[in-house]
């Protein structure tokens, strides 16, 4: 869904209704950082952080973030420092602390279940991350966008309250040589790490050869897969064998791309499919093929808790309703290589004829890449910085093309775009499933809105729910 769309109250929402609600843990030190500047409306935030339970830092994060009453409109957000492989030790704070706070806001008020979802992708707040989820009590780990064989023994040392290292990728490693992200919970903590629930780990998966992988050889124990098909939102595995595109300039997907179920059965752990069930029939679609459920990502993205500005809901509705929205697989907008669904929506950075194209600037940083400098130590660089910095760093210009700002336009997404000289904001950029053309269905006469309860009533209509299911038969990404 992209970050701050599945936030703790979709997550909480789908939780209160018996299934697996799930927040995203993609730059949530940032989302916290500005929420936090346009005033924390509700108060939400510093609720949560006064339950933080490591002293001394909620303080420090709100003496430098929090502003009463909010910012004004044209003042930009102060920034978060970059993640790296070393973290200052306020982003690492801030870091854990974001995502106690998401978590803590899911679980709130209720005893349902709720995950939340890493990609393998962004890996330098990974360790940080997972634990300040843990720290909330989280249920389930997912994650996909690469193979996270590391996570599952993450988790159980984190569990332990012992420290953790995950091996960092980095572009022209040499043989031998690791380059590593370390995190001691002890040391955080001031002497003394907490004993934590160990939570499920399901790894999102496109083929039946990386689930048999994660289930052999990972660090741990792997709990269950999300068995992901390419017409998904957000990032999706790129096509087996050379890259073909169609006219339009969406990568081909052929029989190879095709998940073995059968393979996948034979592992004998829970699984759950993906991409374009969020339709009535879907689910019972899912059951008789063996899948414990469904995973459901763009019918959660347009509801009212979600966390997408709620004019972008009703452009995307209006769309939908005349049968004219498109959701483009762009091979090249994220910076991370991987096939990226972008909504075609006027005004956003889809919208390519009549929007002056954005300024290079990397200020977040979250899909920047570690590369080995001639020094031996690590450097950072993203494609969507600007050109002459990305390729004095040693990328090519080739890798430059058509990438977008994915940090940025994900954030504005969410109605904290920052502001640019000349009072200019960024523009959003839109990331949903293929089944963003039909949402609307989702809408009843006479409304503009649908909460997730309903999508939740709609999809288990006419299906036969076993007395105790192993996990939750519906799950939002």
């Amino acid at each position: 869904m992209g970050a701050g769309v599945s936030a703790w109250q979709l997550a909480q929402a789908v939780s209160k209704t018996g299934q697996l609600g799930v927040v995203s843990g993609t730059a949530l030190a940032a989302i916290l950082a500005r929420r936090l500047q346009v005033g924390d409306p509700g108060g939400h935030m510093r609720r949560a952080l006064g339950h933080f339970p490591v002293p001394g830092i909620t303080e420090k994060i709100l003496a430098d973030y929090f502003i009463p009453g909010g910012k004004p409109d044209h003042q930009p957000f102060k920034l978060t420092p970059m993640p790296g492989m070393r973290f200052s030790p306020d982003l690492l704070a801030l870091t854990v602390a974001a995502n106690f706070a998401e978590v803590f806001l899911a679980k709130e008020g209720h005893d349902g279940l709720v995950g939340i979802n890493f990609l393998e992708k962004i890996q330098f707040p990974t360790l940080p991350s997972a634990f300040g989820a843990m720290l909330a009590g989280v249920d389930y780990v997912l994650m996909g966008a690469g193979i996270p064989r590391a996570i599952p023994g993450v988790l159980d040392r984190f569990a332990r309250g012992e420290a953790a290292e995950l091996k960092i990728d980095i572009v022209g490693g040499q043989p031998g040589e690791e380059f590593l992200s370390t995190f001691d919970p002890a040391a955080f903590c001031g002497g003394t790490a907490p004993i934590l629930k160990r939570p499920h780990f399901l790894g999102i998966v496109a083929s039946a050869t990386l689930a048999m992988t994660l289930a052999r050889k990972s660090s741990g124990q792997v709990n269950g897969f999300i068995v992901e098909g390419e017409t998904a939102g957000g990032h999706n595995a790129p096509p087996r064998g050379p890259l073909q595109l169609s006219a339009e300039g969406e990568p081909l997907y052929g029989p190879r791309d095709v998940v073995d179920l059968e393979k996948i059965r034979e592992l004998g752990l829970p699984f759950w499919l993906a991409g374009s069930y969020g339709a009535v029939g879907k689910l019972a679609e899912a059951l008789s093929q063996g899948a414990d459920g469904i995973q459901v990502g763009t019918a959660f993205a347009f509801c009212e808790e979600s966390g997408i500005a709620p004019e972008i809901k009703q452009q995307v509705f209006q769309l939908s309703r005349a049968g004219k929205l498109r959701v483009f697989t762009d091979p090249l907008a994220s910076p991370t290589g991987f096939p990226f669904k972008v909504v075609q929506l006027p005004g956003t950075l889809s919208d390519t004829k009549n929007v002056p194209l954005r300024k290079r600037l990397c200020d977040l940083g979250y899909l920047r890449h570690a590369y080995r400098k001639a020094d031996g130590t690590p450097g950072y660089r993203c494609p969507a910085e600007p050109v002459d910095d990305y390729i004095r760093k040693g990328g090519t210009l080739e890798e430059t093309k058509g990438r977008e700002c994915v940090c940025n336009g994900l954030t504005a997404t969410i109605g904290l775009p920052q502001i640019k000289p000349d009072n200019i904001f960024d523009l959003p950029l839109v990331t949903a499933g293929n089944e963003a053309a039909h949402v609307a269905r989702f809408l009843k006469p006479g409304r503009n809105s649908y909460t997730a309860a309903e999508v939740v009533q709609l999809l288990l209509q006419n299906v036969e729910q076993p007395a105790a299911a192993p996990l939750e038969m519906v799950m939002q990404p």
